[in-house]
C-alpha cells in the first residue's frame, strides 16, 4: 500500500532555469549537482521512491531535500541563490577558535627555517612550532597536535610548502 503523497514542488521558470543550469555545471559537487537534481524530479512530479530509486540515495536524503527546497522556496533568489538553497546547512559544534589570519600566520611560520627563530633544530615538530606559535602570541593557547594537523591541512592544499620531519608531540 502506498504511503502518502510527498509535497509537490512547485518551480518558478527562472529556478528551473538555474536549477537545470547548475546540474550541468562542470566545476559544481557532486552533492550540490544530485540536490538540484532531486528538486527537478520532484518538481517533474516524481515521487520519494521514484527519485530515491533512479539515483540509488535514500528515501530519506529525497525528504530531506524535497522538504529544504519548499521550506526555502519563499525567500527570493535574489537574497538566496539556487545553489545556496543545496548547500549543507552549518553543523553544530565548538566554535572557530583560529582564525584565517591567524591560520596565514601559523603557515608563514611554518615556511620560515627553525633556525631563524633562534631554535637549534632543522625541521619543525608540532611541539616545537606550537611552542614558537605560542611565544609569536599568534594564538594564547596550541597543542603540538593540533599545531601539526593544520600545518598538515596546509601543506595538502599547497604543495609548495616545506615538508614537516614530524607532525605530532616531539
Amino acid at each position: 500500500m502506498p504511503g502518502p503523497k510527498p509535497p509537490a514542488i512547485e518551480l518558478t521558470p527562472v529556478e528551473k532555469q538555474k536549477l537545470e543550469k547548475l546540474v550541468k555545471r562542470h566545476h559544481i559537487g557532486q552533492q550540490i549537482a544530485l540536490r538540484g537534481r532531486i528538486v527537478l524530479a520532484a518538481a517533474g512530479g516524481q515521487n520519494n521512491s521514484q527519485i530515491a530509486r533512479e539515483f540509488g540515495i535514500t528515501l530519506d536524503t529525497v525528504r530531506l531535500w524535497r522538504g529544504r527546497w519548499r521550506d526555502l522556496q519563499p525567500i527570493s533568489l535574489a537574497d538566496l541563490s539556487v545553489e545556496e538553497r543545496l548547500e549543507d546547512l552549518p553543523r553544530s559544534g565548538a566554535p572557530v577558535q583560529i582564525t584565517a589570519d591567524q591560520r596565514c600566520q601559523i603557515e608563514a611560520l611554518a615556511c620560515e627555517k627553525p633556525e631563524n627563530s633562534d631554535r637549534p633544530i632543522s625541521h619543525w615538530t608540532g611541539r616545537k612550532i606550537a611552542d614558537e606559535i605560542m611565544k609569536r602570541g599568534i594564538v594564547e593557547q596550541i597543542s603540538a597536535r593540533h599545531a601539526g594537523r593544520l600545518l598538515k591541512r596546509g601543506r595538502s592544499q599547497t604543495p609548495s610548502d616545506p615538508l614537516l620531519a614530524d607532525h605530532q608531540a616531539g
